[in-house]
């Protein structure tokens, strides 16, 4: 007979961490549980190579707990006694094995955590929720932060993160280098020297899987590329990625980390944020390295610093934004825009070269670095009035880190302001000359960098002065703006006129730029 089955522990999919508490001892009552459901595949539409790559870490969990001795429970997606929602199948699951306890780790999303206390409340003996032992911070610790200052700034919250886990700081608590952020020295283009790192990331042959996704109805977009997934499917694969970034990509991280490149969709980047978003990897060992790093002598303080910033600063940050305005942050929409994305968010079609690289490397890759996200995707979309939940939907959709937690305030409140100021203290936009001066992008380009009226003129510069002209009565005040608004009321009427015709036609024909 089978043994007995008193407990049932739910392990979400992005929830991957073997070395969770869970899992120190084995217990022949206790059943790990993991589902492939549509509940899951379908509330957004998303890129074929996350489900893919997702379906294949969770069940490559699956065999390493049952190789380790735990019982395991996997409902795969064509499985016919899935039911294709969690509550429903937990509830087949306690009948089937007879189980009163009910345990789960707490949820990073705001609907399965509203969901699964709802269902966990509700079953006869209540079920339980043990922590993630993955962030830093506690979902309101940020909230606790801010709570008697007058505003919420990431800064203050990076330096309070810094001492408080003693990271880059010196004796008496003074930062490394003597200052705390080393941002000004991150801003090189690349011009094709240091050359990209190889790519050294295993390749998966994951057709059978997309097989029986796509048999059981799941609909997605973007490029499968099911025989060759490059995303982690365990720890320890993700350690070797992680030893491969501090080898060959931090030392380099810093100066590159704002560059975009038509020849490297890398560059320097970590590649890492599936594995932390899945937790594979936990950001304490992944700040631990970068900063091991520096101590060495391996990769320069600014560097470091900036690639820290990322995890423990902005990405701890963004987590406590999130908490601390849901349910509901991902109505905000302060200037009303509501122009639905064009088709080509979909093919990746556009005239516009920046544009065309970076969608339909997302398409391709269902990954493009933080700039490309941001200075480009997001950048267009909010001077051209798109519609910020859609933009939401589809980086949410489209990224295979992409987690609704860190998605949503990045996308929401950082690239698209819609929160008005909530996270970030001013716009994310500019005209064709950041892009430029960044990017090899406006090379080889139907639109003229430089020209701000006519049909060749690149759509980045009129909508550009268009927008702040349209907000000004919001965003003029802004001190992060004034040279902006200097140089704008510095054109005469017709100049600011003529912008504004330029942009309104812009708008008007989205699909044909």
């Amino acid at each position: 007979m089978p043994p007995s089955t008193t407990t049932l522990r739910l392990i979400l999919g992005d929830q991957l961490n073997p070395l969770h508490s869970w899992f120190a001892g084995l217990r022949a009552d206790v059943l790990y549980v993991l589902m492939e459901v549509r509940q899951e595949t379908d509330y957004v539409h998303h890129h074929a190579q996350k489900i893919i790559a997702i379906f294949a870490a969770m069940r490559a969990m699956a065999r390493q707990l049952e190789q380790g001795g735990h019982r395991v429970h996997y409902l795969r997606i064509d499985d016919p006694a899935n039911l294709q929602s969690i509550p429903a199948n937990i509830d087949a699951l306690l009948a089937h094995y007879g189980a009163s306890g009910f345990e789960y780790q707490e949820p990073d999303e705001y609907r399965l955590d509203a969901q699964l206390a709802d269902y966990a409340a509700r079953l006869p003996t209540p079920g339980s929720m043990a922590g993630s032992e993955h962030f830093l911070t506690a979902r309101d610790e940020a909230g606790r932060i801010f709570a008697k200052r007058a505003q919420w700034l990431m800064e203050y919250f990076y330096r309070q993160m810094r001492l408080v886990h003693g990271v880059l700081v010196e004796p008496g608590g003074k930062p490394a280098g003597g200052q705390w952020n080393f941002d000004h020295d991150n801003r090189k283009p690349w011009r094709g020297t240091p050359p990209e790192p190889l790519d050294a990331r295993a390749q998966h042959d994951h057709s059978a899987l997309w097989e029986s996704i796509k048999a059981a109805g799941v609909a997605s977009f973007g490029r499968p590329d099911a025989a060759r997934i490059v995303w982690p499917q365990d720890r320890a694969e993700a350690l070797t990625h992680l030893d491969a970034f501090i080898q060959h990509g931090l030392p380099h991280f810093g100066d590159y980390q704002d560059a975009m490149h038509s020849t490297a969709t890398r560059l320097f980047h970590s590649m890492l944020s599936f594995a932390l978003n899945t937790k594979m990897l936990n950001p304490r060992e992944v700040i631990a390295e970068a900063e091991d790093a520096w101590r060495v002598g391996h990769a320069p303080l600014h560097a470091v610093e900036g690639f820290i910033r990322q995890i423990l600063g902005w990405r701890e940050y963004v987590r406590g934004v999130y908490w601390a305005n849901m349910p509901g942050y991902e109505r905000h929409n302060v200037f009303g825009h509501d122009t639905p994305l064009p088709s080509w968010f979909w093919d990746g079609k556009t005239k516009m070269r920046c544009l065309g690289h970076a969608i339909g490397q997302s398409l391709d890759d269902a990954h493009a670095h933080h700039i490309q996200r941001l200075m480009i995707i997001g950048n267009f979309s909010l001077l051209a009035g798109l519609d910020p939940h859609q933009v939401h939907e589809w980086y949410l959709g489209v990224y295979v880190d992409a987690f609704e937690w860190v998605e949503m305030p990045n996308t929401i409140g950082m690239s698209q302001f819609a929160d008005g100021g909530l996270l970030a203290t001013k716009p994310y936009v500019s005209s064709a000359a950041y892009i430029d001066r960044m990017s090899d992008y406006c090379k080889g380009c139907h639109y003229d960098k430089k020209a701000r009226l006519g049909q060749t003129a690149c759509p980045f510069n009129a909508l550009y002065w268009d927008f702040f002209e349209r907000n000004a009565e919001r965003l003029a005040g802004n001190q992060r703006l004034g040279m902006v608004y200097r140089n704008l009321f510095k054109m005469d009427d017709e100049a600011r006129a003529a912008c504004a015709e330029q942009a309104a036609s812009l708008r008007a024909r989205l699909e044909q730029l």
